[in-house]
C-alpha cells in the first residue's frame, strides 16, 4: 500500500473490512433511487375529542401501511371518501408485555452509551477502564450477559428494598453468540448497593447507566394496554386503524425509561358513526440505507463475527485517525412535497418544503478510504471478505483450546497470502489509483482529473507531457473523489472575487484560497490556515473547525490577528551565527537547530530562560526516537 497509494498506510485484518463496510454503505447510498409515493392520514371527531389514524390495507392481520404509487390515485381514493359514512367497526384491546434487555457486554454498553449519552466509542472505553481500576465495576471487556450468583442475590435484595417485591423477577440470560468467551460476568457495578461512582462526569454518567441495566434486568417487565380502533367506510376495502397504548405497570421502565410514552384515545364505541376534520394525503419518498454510527457498526461488526469486544473500540478509532474515514453531519437539503387535503367534501392542493437527507455524526468514507477498500478488495478479496474474518476467530478460538496447531494456520494462510502480495507488487501504480477523469477545462483546454495523490484525493489539471506542470488541488473534507463533477473541481480552482472576502485595515486582499495542505487565507504576505477539527484526547469529543464555506471576513481577521500574534511571540531567542533558535510552539518552546525540531526535557523547567550553551547541551545529547519521538538521558545531577 506504501508502494501503490501512498505512505503511511495500514490495513488491518479487522480494521479493513470495517473500512469495507462503510464504503460499501456509501456506495448503496449513491446507487439508490428514490421514488415518491403518497400516504394518507385523517383525524376523526368523536364528540368534541380528535381521533387520529393512518390508513391501513383491508388486511386486519397485518394492517401495514396503505401505500398510493401516484398522485392520481390517491386523489381517487380522496374523492371516494367525500360524503361517505364513517363508521367505528371494531375496537381491539389487548394487553402486552415489554421486557427488560440483558445486562450489557461490551457491544451493548458501547451502542447504549452512543445511543443515551451520545459518547464515542472510545469515550465510553475510556470512563469504563477508569471505574473498572477504581473497582467501580467488572471487566468491561466482555461479551458474556451472565451474572453471578452474588450478583443476583444482591440485585433482588435493593430492588425489593428500593422498590417493593411487585418489581422483582430473578432471570439469568445467556448468551446468544456462538463465539462468545464466557470467562466474564456481564459488565455490572461491583456493589450493587451504590447508585454513584466516578471521579469524572462521564465516569458517573456511565455508572449511573451500568447501574440502570443491571437493576432493570432483574425487574419484572412492564405491562401495556393496547387499544387498536378499525374504522371502516362504506364500499371501502382499506381501513383506518388508531392505535394507543397506556402503560398499565411500569415494571422495569421505573428503572431505565425507553422513549416511550402513553397515547390515550377517546372512549369511542363500536357502530358509532365518526365524522372527519380533515383526511390528507402527502408525497412521501423512499429512502435509502442508513449511515453506519460507531454504536451500529459495532453492532455489524458483532453480528458478523468480526473481531472481539476489546477490538471494537481502538478499531473505530485507528480508522478514523488513518484518515480512512471521519465521523460528519450532514446539512438537510430541500425538495418541493405535494398535499392533498379533504376538508368540507372539497379537496385542496398545495407544494410544501421539507428538508430531507440530513445526518449527524455518522460515518462517512474519505477519498483516500475509498482508494485504500478497492485496492484490499480487488487484489485481496480472500482477506477482505467477512466470512474469512470471521473464520479466523474461530480458528483463533480452536488454538486456545488446543485443537489447532497456530503453525499449521499461519502456514497455511501465508502460502495463498504471499502469492497475493507479489501479485500486486507487480501492479502499475496509476492502475491502482482511483483516477477519474471529469472532463475539459475551458480556459487551459487542458483534461480535468479526480485522482489520489500523497497528501490525498485532489484535483489535477492537465498532465505531466504538458509543457506547463499540472495544476492541483485537494479535495475538502465533506466532497468525494467518486462523486465530485467537473464544475466542483474548477470551482476549487477558482481564485476569482467570490474567494476574496474583502479587505483589512490596511487595504489588502482578503483571499480564501485551497492548497495541496487544504483551505488557508491569504492576506498581504502572510498565509493562515484554517482551524481544522480538534479531537479531546480525554473525552473524544471534536470541536468543529472552521467551514470555507462559512467563512466570513470578521472572522477571516481574527483568524490574521491570532496569527499575527502567534508569530511575533514565536521568536524566544535566535543565535543566527550557530544557526539556533529558541522557539514557541503549538505544543510548548522547542529549540530549532538549522533544520531540525529538538524537544526539550522536562528537567528544564524555565524553558523560555535557556542560554545558548545549554541549548547546546540539549542538542548535543538530543537522540531521535525509533518511531520519530524524541529520547533524552537522564540529566546529571550537580
Amino acid at each position: 500500500m506504501w508502494q501503490k497509494i501512498a505512505p503511511k498506510l495500514s490495513a488491518g485484518r479487522v480494521q479493513s473490512v470495517a473500512v469495507r463496510l462503510i464504503v460499501e454503505r456509501e456506495e448503496e447510498i449513491r446507487g439508490f433511487e428514490s421514488g415518491s409515493f403518497f400516504r394518507i392520514s385523517a383525524e376523526f371527531l368523536s364528540g368534541t375529542e380528535i381521533l387520529p389514524a393512518d390508513v391501513s390495507t383491508k388486511l386486519k392481520t397485518a394492517f401495514s401501511m396503505k401505500k398510493f404509487p401516484s398522485q392520481k390515485e390517491a386523489e381517487t381514493f380522496l374523492e371516494n371518501l367525500i360524503g361517505n359514512t364513517f363508521t367505528v367497526e371494531e375496537i381491539v384491546k389487548k394487553e402486552g408485555k415489554k421486557s427488560p434487555s440483558a445486562p450489557f457486554t461490551t457491544s451493548t454498553l458501547q451502542q447504549a452509551a452512543s445511543t443515551r449519552l451520545g459518547f464515542s466509542v472510545k469515550r465510553t472505553m475510556m470512563a469504563a477502564q477508569r471505574l473498572y481500576e477504581a473497582g467501580n465495576i467488572t471487566y468491561m471487556r466482555t461479551d458474556s450477559v451472565n451474572l453471578s450468583n452474588d450478583a443476583l442475590a444482591s440485585a433482588a435484595s435493593e430492588i425489593t428494598k428500593s422498590f417493593g417485591d411487585q418489581y422483582l423477577e430473578v432471570r439469568k440470560f445467556k448468551t446468544k453468540s456462538a463465539g462468545a468467551q464466557e470467562a466474564h460476568e456481564a459488565i455490572r457495578p461491583t456493589n450493587l448497593s451504590v447508585t454513584n461512582a466516578g471521579k469524572e462526569s462521564d465516569q458517573t454518567k456511565l455508572y449511573e447507566l451500568i447501574w440502570k441495566r443491571t437493576m432493570a434486568s432483574q425487574m419484572k417487565p412492564a405491562i401495556v394496554d393496547k387499544t387498536e380502533i378499525i374504522i371502516a367506510a362504506k364500499n371501502v376495502e382499506e381501513r383506518f386503524v388508531a392505535n394507543g397504548e397506556v402503560i398499565s405497570f411500569d415494571g422495569f421502565l421505573k428503572v431505565y425509561p425507553e422513549n416511550s410514552k402513553d397515547i390515550f384515545l377517546p372512549n369511542v364505541q363500536k357502530g358509532e358513526i365518526l365524522e372527519y376534520q380533515q383526511i390528507v394525503a402527502q408525497e412521501n419518498y423512499t429512502k435509502p440505507p442508513s449511515r453506519y454510527t460507531e454504536a451500529s457498526l459495532v453492532k455489524k461488526l458483532e453480528i458478523e463475527g468480526i473481531g472481539r469486544p476489546s477490538t471494537y473500540a481502538p478499531t473505530i478509532s485507528t480508522i478514523q485517525d488513518r484518515g480512512y474515514i471521519e465521523k460528519s453531519d450532514i446539512a438537510a437539503k430541500q425538495r418541493e412535497i405535494i398535499s392533498l387535503s379533504l376538508v368540507k367534501e372539497a379537496i385542496t392542493e398545495e407544494t410544501v418544503s421539507e428538508n430531507h437527507g440530513a445526518c449527524k455524526g455518522k460515518l462517512i468514507p474519505t477519498g483516500i478510504g475509498e482508494t485504500v477498500n478497492k485496492f484490499l478488495v480487488e487484489h485481496f478479496t480472500e482477506i477482505l471478505d467477512y466470512k474469512f474474518t470471521a473464520k479466523v476467530e474461530k480458528e483463533l478460538d480452536i488454538i486456545a483450546h488446543g485443537d489447532l496447531s497456530w503453525k499449521k494456520m499461519l502456514k497455511d494462510f501465508y502460502e495463498s497470502f504471499d502469492k497475493l502480495v507479489i501479485t500486486a507488487g507487480g501492479l502499475d501504480r496509476n492502475e491502482v489509483l482511483s483516477v477519474r477523469e471529469l472532463g475539459i477545462d475551458p480556459k487551459s483546454k487542458k483534461p480535468v482529473f479526480a485522482r489520489v495523490g500523497r497528501f490525498g484525493p485532489m484535483i489535477q489539471i492537465g498532465t505531466k507531457e504538458d509543457e506547463e506542470k499540472p495544476q492541483f488541488t485537494s479535495i475538502p473534507s465533506g466532497q468525494s473523489l467518486e462523486t465530485i463533477d467537473l464544475a466542483g473541481a474548477l470551482k476549487l480552482f477558482d481564485a476569482s472575487e467570490k474567494n476574496i472576502l474583502g479587505k483589512n485595515n490596511n487595504g489588502e486582499d482578503v483571499e480564501l484560497l485551497n492548497g495541496r495542505f487544504g483551505w488557508y487565507l491569504k492576506i498581504g504576505a502572510l498565509n493562515v490556515s484554517l482551524k481544522k477539527d480538534r479531537k479531546d484526547r480525554a473525552t473524544g469529543e471534536i470541536t468543529p473547525g472552521d467551514n470555507p464555506d462559512e467563512m466570513t471576513l470578521e472572522r477571516a481577521l481574527e483568524l490574521y490577528e491570532e496569527k499575527k500574534i502567534a508569530d511575533a511571540n514565536k521568536y524566544i531567542q535566535v543565535w543566527e551565527k550557530e544557526k539556533i533558535q529558541l522557539l514557541r510552539g503549538p505544543y510548548g518552546i522547542y529549540i530549532k537547530n538549522d533544520k531540525q525540531n529538538v524537544k526539550i526535557p522536562k528537567t528544564f523547567e524555565t524553558p523560555e530562560k535557556l542560554t545558548l550553551e545549554e541549548c547546546k547541551e540539549i542538542i548535543k545529547n538530543f537522540v531521535p526516537g525509533k518511531k520519530g519521538g524524541r529520547k533524552f538521558p537522564a540529566r546529571k545531577k550537580k
